[in-house]
């Protein structure tokens, strides 16, 4: 599992890395979600690295 935290704002970003956050449920500033970690999300975290923080937590 990942917590993925969104640091940065859409603001001046182009459609696709939009469409990459809200893909990973990433709607404002500073929100964050938990997402299980599979091959799609790394690549979604990929793109996007330089916006969000990303940390590893254990599965409950």
């Amino acid at each position: 599992m990942v917590k993925i935290t969104l640091m940065r704002s859409y603001e001046g970003l182009n459609e696709r890395m939009r469409d990459t956050l809200r893909a990973l449920g990433l709607r404002k500033r500073h929100m964050t979600v938990i997402k299980k970690k599979n091959p799609a999300i790394d690549g979604m975290l990929r793109k996007v690295s330089h916006l969000v923080k990303v940390e590893t937590v254990e599965a409950a």
